[in-house]
């Protein structure tokens, strides 16, 4: 029995007919494109859009103008620290330099630096002061400072802390000689109260202004004991 198709219906026939039908079936060459990579990404970035994962993708663009050298992001100027250091060594107002700079533009890496020199000379002598060095000289430059703001004095901790720290170098420059003639008593003693006085000298003269009057050597008092101190530190005495 065989019905005749309507639209949409499939043909049904009988055995007998199916028997007359022969054949094959040739399979399709189907090729699936699963897409290269670039459409694997696209699919990739829809889907976390789609559900709320976009920010994921977001890359911040650096600016190259932005991008500032290493010392300059520490705000480490070498060539300020090094006329800083040339206006401690020679504290005469006679060869010109302008040396008030080392006080109204304080810095602390080039104050941290000379502190760490002196430090690592002293280890020749106690490798325990180290620490000790530095401590004085934090806790030292801000009893100054007290004392400073106390008399009248019109600086900042940053100031005392920077000038404290640069004029430690006159007592690096005498170190090397105080190994030479360390056998002679009385030209180490002289070398030393020179040292001493050149460091005190070179700190009061920028931290002992005008405005203190008949009060400075309440101020420059205290300033000479403390390199005092730190000239201790250094000989064990």
């Amino acid at each position: 029995m065989q019905f005749s198709p309507t639209n949409g219906d499939f043909t049904f026939v009988s055995s007998a007919d199916a028997e007359e039908l022969s054949g094959t079936i040739d399979a399709p060459d189907i090729k699936l494109n699963m897409g290269n990579d670039h459409g694997k990404d696209a699919y990739a970035t829809t889907f976390l859009r789609q559900r709320g994962y976009g920010w994921l993708l977001e890359v911040e663009e650096e600016d190259s103008e932005d991008t500032k050298p290493l010392l300059e992001e520490l705000d480490i100027d070498l060539k300020d620290i090094y006329y800083k250091i040339r206006c401690v060594l020679m504290p005469m107002p006679s060869l010109g330099f302008n040396r008030q700079v080392v006080r109204d533009n304080p810095d602390f890496w080039g104050p941290l630096a000379v502190v760490l020199l002196f430090s690592m000379i002293s280890i020749y002598g106690q490798f325990r002061v180290v620490s000790w060095i530095i401590t004085i000289w934090i806790f030292g430059s801000l009893t100054v400072f007290l004392l400073a703001r106390v008399l009248g004095g019109e600086v900042s901790y940053g100031q005392v802390l920077g000038v404290i720290g640069y004029s430690l170098l006159p007592l690096i420059v005498i170190a090397p000689l105080l190994l030479v003639i360390g056998g002679f008593d009385i030209v180490s003693t002289l070398v030393k109260l020179f040292g001493v006085f050149w460091a005190a000298y070179s700190a009061a003269s920028l931290l002992v202004g005008d405005e203190f009057k008949t009060k400075k050597p309440l101020l420059i008092y205290p300033i000479f004991l403390l390199y005092i101190y730190f000239l201790s530190l250094y000989t064990g005495v």
